[in-house]
């Protein structure tokens, strides 16, 4: 099996082209090159498959093997991988997701990929859509014991499900102790992916995030879409804002004209290899 390493941001993914190859049980699959001793090493598997209702499809699989709707930075690796592959000369693309066809923006510098943006559709706070546990229409800043603390936490789904809550210095989190304390509380009963926020001013935050499935990672793109949904929505930002991840930085637009928030940001190539199975 050929496949392709990639990485945005740090948060890094085994692509393989379903199109030319048939892949058979992607879950275990995903698991096992996801060993960071044992396999490749990544934060997940994502397939690149036709689609009848967009130019390519993305079959994304977690670290523990589950699905997942949405992937910010794994899309703009697949932008760059079916440009960059050959499998398309265009430069903006239809990506079809469990969370609905995403449209992506190339920004092709000397023939390259350099960067990518990504339209990731609206952020929706219903509390039952997220889904959350709740009798409250919004389930946004409430109070609640995680881990043994009192967090303020908001709810929101950006096609998957997150929890947004914000600290005075993410530095100092003990995340493998927090995240799967937060990942499986019982309120949320789709697990739940969880960004820590410090706000450094309107236009700039800092995040570390627990991904249900593959753990603390170096960055989310959903996630910051979720953490400035989340920010702007209480009025503790503005809707134009840089996220400061572990392994770079992203820019995050809400335009609430359009009620869409756009992501940008970039997309690395590592390495070609191929995997015995």
């Amino acid at each position: 099996m050929n496949f392709t390493k990639m990485h945005g941001c740090g948060n890094d993914y085994i692509f393989i082209n379903c199109i030319d190859q048939n892949v058979p049980d992607r879950s275990e699959l995903s698991k096992r090159v996801s060993d960071r001793h044992f396999g490749i090493g990544s934060d997940g598997l994502i397939c690149i498959c036709p689609s009848e209702i967009a130019d390519f499809k993305m079959d994304m699989y977690n670290a523990d093997g589950s699905n997942a709707q949405i992937c910010g930075n794994g899309i703009r690796c697949l932008g760059k991988f079916v440009r960059e592959k050959g499998l398309c000369n265009k430069d903006v693309i239809d990506i079809e997701t469990r969370a609905g066809v995403k449209r992506l923006w190339l920004n092709i510098e000397d023939g390259k990929v350099n960067t990518v943006r990504v339209s990731m559709g609206s952020p929706n706070f219903k509390a039952s859509d997220v889904p959350v546990v709740s009798d409250q229409e919004e389930f946004t800043d409430v109070p609640l014991e995680v881990a043994g603390n009192k967090w303020i936490v908001s709810a929101v789904s950006v096609g998957n499900p997150h929890a947004v809550t914000f600290v005075q210095n993410v530095d100092w989190l003990d995340l493998h102790e927090i995240g799967p304390e937060f990942e499986n509380h019982p309120l949320f009963p789709e697990r739940v992916n969880t960004e820590f926020i410090q706000i450094i001013d309107e236009n700039t935050i800092k995040m570390r995030v627990w991904e249900r499935g593959s753990g603390e990672t170096l960055a989310c793109g959903s996630g910051s879409c979720a953490a400035v949904a989340v920010a702007a929505h209480t009025g503790r930002t503005a809707d134009r804002v840089k996220v400061l991840l572990l392994g770079g930085e992203l820019l995050i637009e809400w335009n609430r004209d359009e009620n869409i928030i756009y992501m940008t940001g970039p997309a690395e190539h590592v390495f070609d290899g191929t995997f015995i199975l």
